[in-house]
C-alpha cells in the first residue's frame, strides 16, 4: 500500500482585487473571523479579533509584516501572529494561497488558546 499525502484544507476567501495594497479585510471561513492583509511583503492572514479587547485587527494599520490593533495599538506580527512589542497573547497566522487568477485561499490554522482570567 502507498501512503497518501493529504492536501492542505485551502478554502476561498476572496479575489485579490477585494483587498487593496497595504489594507486588510475581514472575511468568515468555517465559521471564524479571518482578517486578510496585502502589504509590500505579501499577503497574510491572521485571526479577526485581537485578544487584547477585541478590537478589528483587519481595520488596523498594517505595515511591511505587521498590523497594529486600531483600539488599543497592541501589534502583531502577520507572519507568525506573535505579538510585538507587548506579552499579550498572539493570534493563530493562517497560510495565504493567491492563485494565478487572482483567487484568495486560506488554510486556516488551529485556534489560539487563551490563557484564562485571574
Amino acid at each position: 500500500m502507498t501512503p497518501t499525502t493529504l492536501q492542505p484544507a485551502l478554502t476561498f476567501a476572496c479575489h485579490a482585487g477585494d483587498v487593496p495594497s497595504g489594507e486588510g479585510r475581514a472575511v468568515t471561513i468555517d465559521g471564524r473571523r479571518i482578517a486578510i492583509f496585502r502589504t509590500a511583503a505579501g499577503w497574510f492572514a491572521i485571526d479577526q479579533a485581537c485578544p487584547h479587547a477585541g478590537g478589528p485587527l483587519a481595520d488596523g494599520i498594517a505595515a511591511d509584516c505587521s498590523v497594529i490593533c486600531p483600539l488599543h495599538e497592541r501589534r502583531f506580527a502577520l507572519d507568525t501572529g506573535a505579538p510585538i512589542g507587548h506579552d499579550g497573547p498572539a493570534v493563530a497566522a493562517h497560510r495565504v494561497e493567491v492563485r494565478d487568477d487572482g483567487r484568495v485561499f486560506v488554510e486556516l490554522a488551529p485556534v489560539v488558546e487563551l490563557p484564562a482570567a485571574a
